[in-house]
This record gives structure tokens, C-alpha cells and sequence, in this order.
């Protein structure tokens, strides 16, 4: 899962985002309005932490201009104003939730877990397609798009690229893709990790295309457009 955390306050943002990317999180910092709106125009967070206020542009026009441009990835506002009017305003500019500063680290962390379930049952249940990097994921059929490319999948290969392309930019270790992709009662081999790997990129990246599953050398693997 990403977050884009945006907020000025240095001495809360930069222990707050070790902790979330301690908690397993892909985490993006910006300090100002402005670039907090490049990186959330992006569409590629499952969550957006905003601060209220923010030099160049708020963290409400930040959230009123995603809204207004039919986006739905969840936000969670953190500020300092307090009054009734205040969260009534966040909540109609389009916030999901709302924590007033100063918080305890433990609410926030399960605000964020709350969001981010949300946020997945909804996709689960309305969108059957992934995109990421020009690869083109059908869920339903099990097959794969890519350079006008069609790729039939097997369904471990299909359950692998999902969660890859799920976690797009997140450093995934061999003992997380192995406990998602078996349960408890079945026990591959400890290579087999490894040889479904070999088998989707033999798939996915044709001879000329750019390469997305990236091997982290003694950690696990990251897939996007670049290592």
C-alpha cells in the first residue's frame, strides 16, 4: 500500500513517515501544497494524509480539486482546527476522516488501517482491471495486456502479478509473497517463489520492454517502471 503524506511540519512528518514505513507502507513526503497536488495527481496512493494548512495551497483545495476531478482515493486529514464548522467543512470538501494535532500515534495508525480496508473492499468489488506501468492485469480472465500483447496466465501467475501490481514501488520480500500466495496447509518447495517469478517475467517482458519485476538482492522483489 502507498501513502503520500503531505504536511510542513518537518518535525512531525519525518518521524511519522518512518513509522508508517516501519508499519510496511510505501511512504511520500511533500512539505508544500503544490507539490503534495503534483504527487496526488498521480493516482497511484491508496491513502492521502494531508495537512489543513500548507504553504503554496491547502490540504482542503487539495482534496476539493481531486474530488472535482472524479477521485476517489481516500483522505485523512490532520490539523489543528478543532471546531465543529472546521470538520464539517473537511468532510464536505471530500475528507474520509479527520484527526486534530496533537494525536496519539495509535489512532492515527488504525485510522489509516481503517481507510485503507475501506478503500480495498471498494476496489475489489467495482473494478476487476489493473494498470500500472502500461501493463494491463484482467482479473476475472486471468490474463494480461501489455504492447497490444495478449498474456494468458496461469491463476498462481495471475494471483503473483496482482499483488505485485497492488504494491507497485513496494519492496516485497520472498516470506510476504509466499505467505500471500499459499496458505498455511500447503507447503511448496522454498525455490518455488523464485521459479514463479522466472515464469511471469518470461511472460510479461517480452524481449525490448522494459523490465518490471526488479530483484532487491537479498531482500525480496519491486515491480514498476524502474528498480
Amino acid at each position: 500500500m502507498r501513502i503520500l503524506l503531505v504536511d510542513d511540519e518537518v518535525e512531525l512528518t519525518d518521524p511519522l513517515s518512518r513509522v508508517l514505513s516501519r508499519e510496511g507502507y510505501g511512504v511520500d513526503v511533500a512539505y508544500d501544497g503544490a507539490s503534495g497536488r503534483r504527487l496526488a495527481s498521480q493516482d497511484i496512493y491508496d491513502l492521502l494524509i494531508l495537512d489543513w494548512m500548507l504553504p503554496q495551497l491547502s490540504g482542503l483545495a487539495i482534496c476539493q480539486q481531486l474530488r472535482s476531478q472524479g477521485r476517489t482515493t481516500p483522505v485523512l486529514f490532520l490539523t489543528a482546527k478543532d471546531t465543529l464548522d472546521d470538520r464539517v467543512q473537511g468532510l464536505d470538501a471530500g475528507a474520509d476522516d479527520y484527526l486534530v494535532k496533537p494525536f496519539e500515534l495509535r489512532e492515527l495508525l488504525a485510522r489509516v488501517r481503517a481507510l485503507l480496508r475501506r478503500s480495498a473492499a471498494t476496489d475489489t468489488s467495482t473494478s476487476q482491471r489493473l494498470r500500472v506501468a502500461g501493463l494491463e492485469l484482467d482479473l476475472d480472465n486471468q490474463l494480461a495486456y501489455r504492447s497490444e500483447r495478449l498474456i494468458e496466465l496461469s491463476e498462481k501467475e495471475s494471483q503473483l502479478l496482482e499483488y505485485f501490481m497492488r504494491h507497485s514501488g513496494q519492496l516485497l520480500t520472498h516470506g510476504q509473497i509466499y505467505q500471500h500466495l499459499w496458505v498455511e496447509d500447503e507447503q511448496p518447495s522454498s525455490n518455488v517463489v523464485a521459479a514463479l517469478i522466472r515464469l511471469l517475467r518470461r511472460k510479461i517482458e517480452a524481449k525490448g520492454e522494459t523490465p518490471l519485476i526488479h530483484t532487491v538482492y537479498g531482500k525480496g522483489y519491486r515491480f514498476g517502471d524502474s528498480g
